[in-house]
């Protein structure tokens, strides 16, 4: 493995690991102050707004400036953040206000950090390696985001709210990873009109299956989406704590992790199209089987599904963006895929929060599940050339190199 690549891939685990310690952290603390569903809801607002506020600067950015630098800054300003959260922990009286601010600030440096998380993965390997980058990548991140809730379930309950102290000593170890990254050619500034600062959006219109893939992605997970909601299963369904709730979000990730070292090891896929589509029923049917589940071990098993179902969505879509994108797209079309990435996530998470306020987790959940299936049903007849998807090597631009190994896709 190239040093640059494993630098890259260590502050990937890093900030991995903050972002699912943080969603498990907050999570419970706001739900142990004040018992209300909603205010889960709002953590995942406060994180939203930012990324459509700065849509149009963050892909600009990434194909304007040095991609190396923009994320040295974004995990040094997060580390920052962590501290800031820390600190408003430790009143007594819980000041929402200034939670929510920081969780803004939270998601502006998310919006900056992801497209250029992304743009810079095929500036640092070469084009034979980029699908299983990809792959590693992912699995890297699932690796974190497995850890992650179980390092915050157990740290919760040794000191708290200094949880976030670690999570912010993290981010500096990210932010010297990232040091090491190598200095890259510096890209041609691409203009500050309306027409190339919307580049990224005229691509993914021009590109019915990029398209169809970020939005059916979209649309899955916007209905599909129950990690919020893991704090309220815990407590009042399944009757456990917070280790075990860290181990509940764990399991997503896990499931993830098992798939992705797989997608890592074997050579690139054929019958993209229809994997993908397999891959959103089953994530659909793993919904349904834990939105009813009041056994923790069964619960955890539709997690564990629903982690390896989503890792085999992600693994497609994301190879096919950068195959199919030229890199001085990438920024800005990673900046499509972070508003549609994180619009299914956040989004999703307000959906959940505030539907379960009103008709309670386990119908929130169930209704999330059946939409799920209605999105990859209807997906297949509305996409018909990501249905038929095969090699995905065959997406490359014409001007840019194919992987090689093609003679050994499966």
């Amino acid at each position: 493995m190239p040093v640059d690549f494993f630098a890259f891939l260590t502050a990937r685990a890093a900030v991995s690991l903050v972002t699912a310690m943080l969603t498990i952290a907050i999570g419970w603390h706001l739900y142990q102050n004040s018992g209300d569903p909603f205010d889960l809801a709002l953590v995942g607002l406060m994180q939203i707004i930012p990324i459509f506020l700065f849509f149009f600067m963050t892909g600009w950015a990434t194909d304007s400036l040095p991609r190396k630098a923009l994320l040295i800054i974004c995990t040094i300003t997060e580390a920052v953040i962590l501290i800031g959260i820390t600190m408003a922990m430790l009143v007594d009286d819980l000041n929402l206000t200034v939670i929510f601010a920081l969780l803004f600030a939270h998601g502006g440096v998310k919006a900056f950090y992801t497209p250029a998380q992304q743009a810079i993965i095929p500036n640092i390997v070469p084009p034979a390696m980029l699908s299983r980058a990809i792959a590693l990548n992912s699995t890297i991140g699932k690796v974190s985001a497995t850890a992650g809730p179980l390092l915050a379930g157990i740290l919760i309950t040794m000191i708290d709210v200094y949880t976030y102290l670690v999570a912010a000593g993290l981010m500096g170890i990210s932010t010297i990873a990232y040091l090491f990254l190598p200095k890259l050619t510096r890209l041609k500034p691409v203009g500050r009109s309306l027409d190339m600062v919307l580049g990224g959006v005229a691509y993914v219109r021009s590109n019915s299956i990029v398209l169809g893939a970020i939005a059916l992605d979209l649309f899955i997970v916007l209905m599909g989406s129950v990690v919020t909601l893991l704090p309220v299963y815990a407590a009042d369904i399944l009757n456990v704590g917070p280790e075990s709730l860290g181990v509940l979000r764990g399991m997503p990730a896990l499931g993830g992790v098992v798939v992705g070292l797989g997608l890592a090891a074997l050579p690139p896929m054929r019958r993209s199209g229809l994997c993908l589509f397999a891959a959103l029923l089953v994530f659909a049917a793993s919904i349904l089987v834990f939105a009813v589940s009041t056994i923790f071990w069964v619960s955890l098993v539709a997690l564990f599904v629903y982690g390896a179902a989503d890792m085999v969505s992600v693994n497609i879509r994301m190879t096919l963006i950068q195959l199919a994108t030229p890199d001085h797209l990438r920024g800005r079309v990673s900046a499509v895929n972070a508003i549609f990435i994180s619009s299914s996530n956040e989004m999703g998470d307000v959906r959940a929060g505030s539907a379960a306020a009103l008709l309670g987790p386990v119908t929130t959940v169930f209704i999330g599940g059946l939409a799920a299936l209605g999105v990859a049903i209807g997906g297949w007849y509305v996409f018909p050339k990501l249905r038929h998807l095969d090699r995905l090597a065959d997406l490359c631009p014409p001007n840019e190199p194919k992987l090689k190994g093609d003679k050994n896709d499966r």
